[in-house]
Order: C-alpha cells, then structure tokens, then sequence
C-alpha cells in the first residue's frame, strides 16, 4: 500500500475541499511529500516541541477522510509556528535527528533527502503563516 502525500497551505475552512482534490497542488501552494506519514508528522512534531509522542499522534487525527480513504491531517499550529522559524541550521539539526529516528531508518531516508523536505515544509510553513493560513496534510492511496 502506497500513498501519494502533499502538504498545502490554505484556510481554515478548506478541508473539505483539499480531500475532495485529486490534485491539491493544483489548488493551493504546496509541496510533494513522498513517504510522509502520520507518525513522521508526529515525530516531527516532537523533535520541535517536546511533546510526548503520545500526545502528538493524538494532535494528528484526521480532520477528513473521503470514502475513497483520502485523509486529511491539520498540522498543529504549534508545529507551524516552530517550522516557520527555523533557520539553516537548524534545519539542518532537525533533519539529522528525524533520520536517526527508527521510522526514518527503516525506510532508509537519507538525512540529505530529509533536509531537503523539511526546508521545503520550512518555506511552506512561513508562506501559510504570513498569510494567516493553515498547513493541510493530504494523503491519498495510490491506485495502481
């Protein structure tokens, strides 16, 4: 099972409408996140905050979940106010931590590939914030 996730950034209320997309990157500022999950959202969220993994997953709920299973996660406004700040070297910190960590392991991220997402987020993050926005997590199942 493989899933297709992207990361956008939009209002508050659109979370309907980014989980009845079959492309929200066509829709709103975004950005491709493959191998993006639940779990990397919460251990990211951990490694930036402090929280308790726990406490994380349950932040992570999906807002929204289509019949065809697309899922849509809010990124807590706490994650977003950290990932709009971070600088370079922090990023480059972050990165090296979330690749050690077991589920970044098992799949063989590399910190590079880690580095290069998590700026991305970063960019993404500061967009939604400047724009009074919130970050959406869309995954779809990837049909083949």
């Amino acid at each position: 099972m493989e899933f297709m996730t992207n990361i956008v950034a939009a209002e508050e209320d659109e979370y309907t409408a980014i989980g009845e997309s079959t492309c929200p990157l066509d829709e709103w500022s975004g950005i491709e996140a493959p191998g993006l999950d639940t779990v990397k959202v919460a251990i990211l969220h951990c490694l930036l905050t402090g929280d308790p993994l726990q406490m994380a997953l349950d932040l992570y709920e999906p807002v929204y979940v289509t019949e065809s299973e697309t899922v849509v996660l809010r990124i807590a406004e706490e994650l977003l106010e950290k990932l709009a700040v971070l600088d370079e070297e922090a990023l480059e910190n972050v990165a090296s931590e979330l690749a050690a960590t077991e589920d970044f392991e098992s799949e063989q991220w590399e910190a590079d590939d880690v580095l290069a997402q998590l700026t991305e987020l970063a960019d993404l993050a500061q967009l939604a914030e400047s724009q009074g926005q919130a970050l959406f997590v869309w995954m779809s199942l990837v049909q083949d």
